[in-house]
């Protein structure tokens, strides 16, 4: 078996567990609705690759690739051989064709990253691979070649290159504001594709406790038997429900910034998955094929995007997605439910709206409260 290539029929260094293979799939089978329907309809743009393609002079592509092969380790069959093995066995489980490059960098904090325009390539740091077991680690390579096969490379690329360029154009009136804002829109995107990736880890490690231990040593090191997976997804539940308004924009302003969910987040996300008719439909062999991708309908997708965020909204504990369902099923009065949710009172809103001019001050001190992988 060459290094950029393999058959299945010549596959070395299975692990001893069976674990099923998906030959042709598509990444559309464990991209997040809002991740899927982003990039159907990118896929679908006429020139779009050409286009970014062209910016490749623009971005740091070139100098990444040389900075990673002459100051980090290469993996390969004489280096960090067990690192291949589990790179060439995901690319082999997701059927992706040419194995993508990957190196070891030296940098104590965990982290794993897939980037690049043309071809893609994998790092991760020695925090990582000193923090993880073997399993929870096939777990983050299958992230990574995830990544790979969705063609999230290209997008995190750019969004690196946005944010440098943010950052030297912040004396310019205006231009800082504008190329935030493409930022905070790709910071969006890229936090579902996360998700995505989780989702394909778990195809290719096919241990979801495996999953969920990876991610909890990623929130609390090396300390599994200081740790539970059943108390740390209750953190996640209380994080969703827990508090008021306040503690809903609080929420959002430190998501912001993040290209990662919070851990606890995506540890209840990909246990939602796992235990959907969609995962297992996945693992019965019943998922969309790479050689269909072209005929999938943006509308569609689209759909499902909407879908997936209406039911979202329906379902969710947190206080501000349940005054959004309240208000978007009809319900009235929207000053006297702000002031109830901010303030706690229970009061008719005839009663009260006039009557407490404290818990206006409240209401209006909103700017200061409120709602980040391996």
């Amino acid at each position: 078996m060459t290094e950029d290539s393999h058959e299945a029929d010549t596959h070395e260094n299975v692990p001893s567990r069976q674990r099923k293979r998906f030959p042709g799939i598509s990444s559309r089978a464990y991209e997040h609705p809002a991740d899927r329907s982003a990039l159907v309809a990118l896929r679908k743009l006429t020139g779009f690759d050409t286009v970014f393609k062209a910016m490749s002079a623009l971005l740091p592509e070139r100098s990444l690739r040389l900075l990673f092969l002459s100051d980090s380790v290469r993996v390969s069959d004489a280096q960090f051989a067990h690192l291949h093995a589990m790179l060439r066995d995901a690319c082999y489980i997701l059927d992706l064709e040419k194995v993508p490059a990957m190196y070891v960098a030296q940098d104590p904090k965990p982290n794993a990253m897939c980037i690049g325009l043309d071809e893609p390539i994998i790092v991760v740091t020695t925090g990582l691979v000193e923090l993880l077991d073997e399993e929870e680690m096939r777990a983050v390579v299958g992230h990574e070649v995830g990544h790979a096969l969705s063609g999230h490379s290209v997008y995190r690329t750019i969004l690196l290159f946005l944010t440098n360029l943010a950052l030297k154009v912040a004396w310019i009136p205006l231009g800082n504001v504008a190329i935030m804002a493409i930022v905070t829109a790709l910071r969006e995107w890229f936090r579902k594709s996360e998700l995505s990736a989780d989702r394909a880890g778990l195809l290719v490690g096919q241990d979801l406790q495996a999953s969920m231990r990876g991610l909890m040593k990623i929130a609390g090191g090396n300390h599994l038997h200081e740790m539970n997976v059943d108390a740390f997804l209750e953190q996640a539940a209380e994080y969703e429900a827990g508090g008021d308004l306040r503690d809903s924009v609080l929420k959002i302003l430190n998501v912001l910034p993040r290209t990662h969910p919070f851990t606890t987040v995506r540890a209840a996300e990909l246990k939602k998955w796992a235990e959907s008719r969609d995962f297992q439909r996945v693992m019965d062999g019943h998922y969309p094929r790479r050689e269909d991708d072209k005929d999938a309908s943006v509308t569609d997708s689209f759909r499902d995007s909407a879908a997936h965020y209406a039911d979202t909204v329906r379902s969710s504990k947190d206080p501000l997605m349940k005054l959004v369902g309240d208000i978007a099923g009809g319900a009235g009065d929207l000053g006297g439910k702000l002031r109830d949710k901010f303030t706690g009172g229970g009061g008719n809103s005839n009663g009260g709206s006039g009557s407490r001019p404290s818990d206006e001050g409240t209401g209006g001190d909103s700017r200061d409260q409120g709602p980040r992988k391996s």
